[in-house]
């Protein structure tokens, strides 16, 4: 009879665990669909200060204005942390073409982060396509040397996990320019990390490596529309020229922070949980999908335990990170310092990965954690959240380390996000409000049950 007793209230509190947990998450939903503030914010981020590439004064109104913000909420503590950061600025609208014969044929490109201009009256070269760094290196010297490699591998289009995509080639942009340089080539065109067929160019970080200065060469990415024709042209008429004029300009490093607001908990101050994205953005647009949309989740979440009067067990800290784009140094500083100050970190979210519709997690965690994290899927499937994955969480948490932390990043239908990825189409517009909107919701309500159930 003990034991039935035992049982029963076990059973009970259970169910009433339950039943509170899903009147918590209703609360939550109904009020970041009704009354949050996150697409206002992420409105007044894109429209009012634009692009916030590091180091340039747009991003430093981003600090300010977010700052602003998260000081009406009635936080317990709102501050800048310094970091120092590069600067990269692109100079002027770039120019290509193809020259077919004695013809003329415009394309559409970029340069890529942290490239070389060419020199001032641009750059032309015999250009010759590859399909990987594999592909180039068998190719050797004596093929490369004095050319212009063109780096043309697609995205595959059968994972239905677009990153799955993006990380199988996007080696080619990062490390493309190095290789490329080793082997004497003059520049390098990338196809842009994009599914579908437009003629929109897609920056992003590149890098030379070790390489010594004087061996850098000018690197810039193609549009998909401009690569297939740039491919065509070479199966019809080898060899084939290509011009490019690239502006772009390094610039000494410059000081910039990470915007930090937080509740304190109220049983455990000392056990942090964080929660964010990151601030800047590349420089075509205003950056509303990578990662406007990620930093205003963030401080939704704050917003939404403010306002439902929820005081956490657990400190809860919103930071907006800077420079994830261009080096990741505002992720490096927050680690060093919170090492430095003796910090111990359960817990970091981020939400990197667009603002479209909520679809579950990504975790970094052992078994343990991870079954007990999909114990919860019952109380996620009434707003259509049903997957819980193990893998990456996101660039500016990689960093962070502690005893015990669990890791994880928003994962949200990732379809049409290389759509816009680091391209001049990144804007306000590309984000629809109900989408974003439940992000938040679906993170605050992660958040909410790992302080209630912890991280032993």
């Amino acid at each position: 009879m003990k034991k039935i007793a035992l049982f029963s209230l076990m059973f009970t509190s259970l169910i009433h665990a339950q039943s509170k947990d899903e009147q918590m998450l209703k609360a939550i939903y109904n009020f970041s669909l009704t009354q949050s503030q996150c697409y206002s914010w992420l409105d007044d981020l894109s429209n009012k200060i634009g692009a916030r590439p590091s180091g340039s004064l747009s991003a430093e109104k981003g600090v300010t204005y977010t700052k602003q913000q998260l000081e009406t909420l009635g936080l317990d503590k709102v501050y800048l942390q310094e970091v120092m950061v590069p600067k990269w600025v692109r100079g002027e609208k770039e120019t290509a073409y193809i020259l077919d014969n004695k013809t003329k044929i415009t394309v559409p490109i970029c340069a890529l982060g942290g490239s070389v201009a060419t020199p001032k009256n641009g750059l032309t070269a015999e250009v010759i396509e590859v399909h990987s760094i594999a592909e180039l290196k068998q190719l050797g010297t004596e093929k490369v040397k004095g050319k212009i490699v063109f780096y043309n591998r697609p995205m595959e289009p059968y994972n239905i996990e677009a990153f799955d995509s993006y990380s199988n080639c996007v080696d080619q942009r990062f490390y493309g320019a190095k290789e490329a340089a080793l082997l004497g080539a003059t520049g390098t065109i990338v196809r842009s990390m994009n599914l579908r067929l437009d003629d929109f160019p897609h920056t992003g970080a590149q890098s030379y490596g070790d390489l010594p200065k004087e061996k850098y060469i000018p690197t810039a990415a193609i549009s998909t529309n401009g690569a297939e024709l740039l491919s065509q042209k070479l199966k019809e008429n080898k060899p084939l020229k290509f011009y490019m004029k690239l502006s772009c300009q390094q610039y000494e490093d410059a000081l910039s922070y990470n915007v930090i607001g937080e509740i304190i908990g109220s049983e455990h101050p000392e056990k942090i949980m964080v929660v964010g994205g990151h601030l800047d953005s590349w420089d075509l647009a205003d950056g509303s999908q990578d990662d406007g949309a990620g930093c205003v989740q963030g401080m939704e979440v704050i917003e939404i335990f403010k306002k439902l009067n929820y005081r956490p067990k657990n400190t809860i800290r919103v930071v907006l990170f800077m420079n994830e784009e261009f080096g990741g140094k505002g992720g490096k500083k927050y680690e060093e310092l919170s090492k430095k100050n003796n910090e111990n970190h359960i817990f970091a979210l981020e939400s990197d990965s667009g603002g479209f519709s909520p679809r579950g997690f990504s975790l970094e965690c052992d078994d343990a954690y991870f079954a007990k994290i999909s114990n919860w899927k019952p109380l996620f499937e009434p707003y259509l959240i049903h997957s819980f994955v193990k893998g990456h969480s996101g660039s500016d948490i990689q960093p962070l380390t502690s005893v015990k932390i669990v890791k994880a990043g928003l994962k949200p239908d990732s379809n049409r996000y290389f759509d816009y990825h680091h391209a001049a189409n990144d804007k306000f517009d590309a984000v629809n409000k109900r989408e974003l909107e439940l992000g938040a919701a679906t993170m605050a309500s992660f958040m909410y049950l790992i302080d209630q159930y912890g991280i032993d």
